[in-house]
């Protein structure tokens, strides 16, 4: 099959690689119906944490059961199904706790951005519909895999409840989905952060009630103004930068809750300033196979569509052309079909 590498900074080549084939006996063997282009690739693409050899892409996915290992029990072929980029078992401790990517038994899924995709563990990672999708309900069910589940992640972290006032920093597809999902769990108000007009749009369509431009101090200010002097109740953090997070804590009220879920390169935090915030922080990789049952049935029905974050579509082969598109930020998100 044909599939995406990464060689090196801005360097990804579509090309043939070796067809994926069932190895462990838990594994199950998927025919992809959509992958995409994550922010998070941008970060090697743009030579940041830059892998050592070529690497095959794509961690966000979804499609048909094609063969299942023979200790797999309850996915079967035929299935049409969504799964994290971390397999878990969903049986250890971590597990039960609700934290399956930090399971004990934990493996990266990683080439999803092909044709096919071997999936490990897969009876803990993979969760089916309840049948299989008409194609409008793909780019919808492909974000649960991802974005939306991250974004779903931050809101949950970040103790969003009825009636709270809500902040969300940082405007690609996780933030823009925490603002949707800020708004399925009842907030009343939702500042969204962004200056570019596009984005800023699709938040408000998402549920944002208020847009700032403003960054950094500035942006904090904004948001004292805007809640006369306390503060936001949750402060959604979806950047993963040193001012990103300081803004974050400092637009949260005493006593509030900052969640965090960009991946994180340069932040760090001072132990006296974090210490007087006086705030609940929350976050790391999100546990998207936690929640992807309770996604998966507002998609189905009708009742979201986060698949409204994808602004560009392209053919598997023009994979290159997604990844300069975000990297420019001419696209939010792309979707990619085989």
């Amino acid at each position: 099959m044909r599939g995406t590498m990464l060689y090196g900074p801005r360097d990804v080549r579509f090309e043939e690689r070796p067809d994926p084939t069932i190895i462990e006996p838990t594994d199950a063997l998927l025919r992809i119906s959509a992958a995409c282009v994550c922010g998070s690739d941008l970060w090697p693409y743009r030579g940041i944490d830059a892998p050592g050899q070529p690497t095959p892409m794509g961690h966000e996915y979804c499609g048909i059961v094609e063969e299942v290992g023979s200790a797999v029990k309850h996915i079967k072929p035929g299935q049409f199904v969504v799964g994290s980029f971390f397999a878990s078992d969903n049986t250890c401790p971590n597990c039960q706790f609700g934290y399956q990517s930090s399971c004990m038994h934990r493996e990266l899924v990683g080439g999803a951005q092909a044709p096919w995709l071997r999936v490990p563990l897969a009876d803990g990672t993979l969760v089916a519909t309840p049948s299989v999708p008409s194609d409008d309900l793909i780019p919808s069910l492909l974000t649960a895999s991802d974005v939306l589940g991250t974004g779903w992640f931050a809101a949950d972290a970040a103790n969003v409840k009825p009636g709270s006032t809500v902040v969300v920093i940082g405007d690609g597809a996780v933030g823009l989905l925490g603002v949707l999902s800020a708004r399925q769990m009842g907030a009343e108000r939702i500042i969204a952060m962004s200056r570019n007009a596009p984005r800023q749009q699709l938040a408000r369509a998402f549920g944002a009630t208020d847009v700032v431009a403003e960054r950094g101090d500035e942006g904090v200010a904004r948001i004292m103004d805007m809640t006369n002097g306390l503060g936001a109740d949750s402060v959604l953090e979806c950047v993963g930068t040193q001012e990103a997070m300081q803004q974050a804590i400092h637009c949260t009220r005493k006593g509030g809750y900052v969640s965090y879920v960009g991946v994180p390169h340069g932040v760090e935090l001072g132990g006296e300033g974090l210490f007087f915030a006086h705030v609940h922080l929350h976050g790391g990789p999100a546990p998207v196979r936690r929640y992807l049952p309770e996604l998966i049935d507002p998609i189905w029905h009708g009742k979201i569509n986060p698949g409204r974050v994808f602004d560009l579509q392209l053919p598997l082969a023009q994979v290159a052309e997604g990844y300069r598109a975000m990297d420019e930020r001419r696209a939010i998100k792309v979707l990619l079909w085989p």
